[in-house]
């Protein structure tokens, strides 16, 4: 089990990576640099692999859950009545895609199907390495979530402004 002051390190680590993200003004910029600040501290290797205390993720899964929640609004479910067309098929093309993406990176570049399949689903990282954990391969999903989240960030907003002339916040 790490010590608290490894998780002490984790935690400034993704507090810093978060506070610097801030900076940069790309969107959800906290959640990406606290991911790459902490990423950066795990993968040096010199400390123990974060074992947060019991309850401490679900805790903070319920957060996010409450922050993201509250922004469903009255005005946001009058917008599913005319959005729920675009809601099914994005999500029925996102799984399909997945599927097919995660079985075709199984069976051409050799990793582990259920490596691949997870790590191609469309799910957030918290969810999908919560659910590769209770196949055992956690770790490497939240890796391949995290590469995905990282260059979606990065990506996607540059792209809306070039392509629609989108202006950012």
């Amino acid at each position: 089990m790490p010590s608290p002051l490894n998780l002490l390190i984790y935690l400034l680590a993704g507090v810093g990576g978060g506070l610097l993200a801030l900076r940069t003004g790309i969107p959800a910029a906290p959640l990406a640099g606290a991911l790459l600040g902490a990423g950066l501290v795990s993968m040096t290797g010199k400390l123990e692999a974060a074992q947060w205390p019991l309850g401490t993720r679900t805790l903070l899964e319920i957060a996010i859950g409450t922050v993201i929640g509250t922004s469903l609004t009255s005005t946001a479910l009058s917008e599913l009545r005319q959005l729920w067309r675009p809601a099914l098929l994005i999500t029925i093309t996102l799984v399909l895609t997945g599927l097919v993406v995660g079985l075709w990176c199984s069976r051409l570049l050799g990793i582990d199907p259920v490596v691949a399949l997870l790590g191609a689903a469309p799910g957030g990282i918290s969810g999908m390495s919560l659910v590769g954990a209770e196949f055992g391969v956690g770790a490497a999903v939240a890796t391949l979530h995290a590469v995905r989240l990282i260059t979606v960030l990065l990506v996607l907003p540059i792209t809306v402004r070039l392509v629609l002339g989108a202006k950012g916040p």
